[in-house]
């Protein structure tokens, strides 16, 4: 589902939209069909201060509603890979705040879990 300007250029690469008018382009719109229910995840980029300012109703409605919401193609990618990794039978990890995550585990390359990708130095709060 994607409103005009992104749905012909999702059209350009083969895909098939399903059209959803702006709130300003009147009803049925975006909220109403995330209201209802219809929308799973919302990727919402914008370029401009008056894009910015149409989509507060967006962002509110997705916070409202407990949607997904993503305002960068890659951090929808990451979002889509992750679901995908999950469906395939990956691991799914638990979720932790940024703050914990920078604050992280010491471990050495020594010690470190097999399953981990990073680790923190031991004790000088340096990335290794």
């Amino acid at each position: 589902m994607a409103t005009r300007g992104t749905a012909t250029a999702m059209e350009a690469f083969g895909l098939r939209p399903v059209h959803v008018n702006k709130v300003a382009e009147g009803r049925p719109h975006i909220v109403d069909r995330l209201v209802n229910g219809e929308i799973d995840m919302v990727i919402n980029t914008t370029i401009g201060a008056q894009s910015i300012r149409d989509s507060f109703s967006i962002r509110r409605t997705t916070l409202q509603q407990r949607i997904p919401y993503f305002t960068t193609v890659n951090g929808a990618m990451a979002a889509a890979h992750a679901i995908e990794a999950a469906r395939l039978g990956g691991a799914v990890l638990p979720p932790v705040s940024l703050q914990d995550h920078h604050r992280g585990a010491s471990y050495t390359p020594e010690d470190a879990p097999s399953n981990r990708t990073s680790y923190r130095a031991a004790d000088t709060g340096e990335r290794a």
